[in-house]
């Protein structure tokens, strides 16, 4: 890791933190560009949400090192994280206070704030109407945009959010998507670690995935994207078994997907780019024709991939491509 990176917002480096016998983080490498969202995705238990709580020193590592914006970082630091706004898992609030009352609260903890600062993030996330009511009497997405307003309320370069989409409801996540969107066109940055991976295909810039608390992958959403294809197939009724038992020998991932007309029926696998064209190939050799074929690249086709299984070794995972990670590249 170069020491001091102006190009990275989050740097670490060999990052380990251990719970009991089995490490929770096991030597995890990021490299967050500045000035884009960057889409942190794993399963459950993955180390996503230890890794955060890492970068704002609510836990120590065991080992490795921490840049944040472009410096080095310790746990010690703590007038670094002046600079930085977080949302960290189930946002706490005084329920007897006004979610107004709670900003300000808040923002006496930290550094200067302005005092219209409060309403203006209370606009950000749709609460302003509802400012002056109790916070026991929000629900959980009300609780959840005013826990996203809280880690805006010193104006931060870095934002950190796990599971920022928990409780809220469609129009919330798109409203949420597009906040993020204008917080980077300011330059700013955004983590956002979250299993919705929809969401995350429509709102990341750069991606990086983790297994078993190692990086699997990082890189552009556009090159992730590549690296895995997911094959509808529609096949007769009576040859569905056929069907499965060949395409079990081409990918671990095969399952029957919804839809199919009449006594025509569709399977889904999940194969790399250059396999998609074996997909018909073997059903015809295997005496099995289909009526229907369609492919397409998505995230959850390449998160599976990485993540499951039958996924590559954590060890020889690639880091970030020569040239990427400027700031300023088209938001998708």
């Amino acid at each position: 890791m170069t020491e001091g990176d102006p190009g990275l917002a989050i740097a670490t480096q060999g990052l380990v933190k251990r719970y009991g016998p089995r490490p929770a983080v096991d030597g995890l490498d990021l490299h967050v560009p500045r000035g884009m969202v960057y889409g942190f995705l794993g399963p459950n238990g993955s180390g996503k949400t230890t890794t955060l709580r890492l970068l704002v020193g609510m836990a120590r590592p065991d080992a490795g090192s921490m840049e944040l914006l472009g410096e080095p970082y310790t746990w010690r630091d703590r007038r670094r994280l002046f600079r930085v706004g977080s949302l960290i898992e189930q946002p706490s609030f005084y329920p007897y206070l006004s979610g107004r009352e709670n900003l300000r609260v808040f923002g006496a903890a930290g550094p200067p704030t302005p005092r219209h600062r409060a309403e203006e993030v209370l606009g950000f996330v749709g609460l302003r109407d509802r400012a002056g009511d109790k916070v026991k009497t929000y629900s959980l997405g009300m609780k959840q945009r005013l826990g996203i307003a809280t880690a805006l309320l010193s104006d931060p370069e870095l934002l950190l959010l796990d599971e920022p989409a928990n409780g809220l409801d469609p129009g919330g996540i798109v409203a949420m998507r597009e906040l993020l969107r204008f917080l980077t066109s300011q330059g700013k940055t955004v983590l956002v670690s979250s299993h919705i991976l929809p969401e995350m295909e429509q709102m990341a810039d750069v991606v990086g995935i983790i297994a078993a608390g190692r990086l699997v992958r990082e890189g552009p959403l556009a090159g992730i994207l590549d690296e895995g294809t997911r094959v509808r197939v529609g096949v007769p009724e009576e040859a569905v078994g056929r069907a499965l038992e060949i395409l079990a020998a081409l990918s671990p991932t095969v399952e029957s997907a919804p839809g199919g007309l009449g006594d025509q029926r569709w399977i889904a696998v999940r194969v790399a780019n250059d396999q998609a064209s074996e997909v018909n190939r073997a059903l015809a050799q295997g005496g099995v024709f289909a009526s229907g074929l369609e492919s397409g690249s998505d995230l959850e086709t390449a998160f599976l991939a990485l993540t499951g299984p039958a996924g590559p070794d954590p060890q020889g995972h690639l880091g970030p491509p020569p040239g990427w990670g400027q700031p300023g590249s088209q938001a998708r």
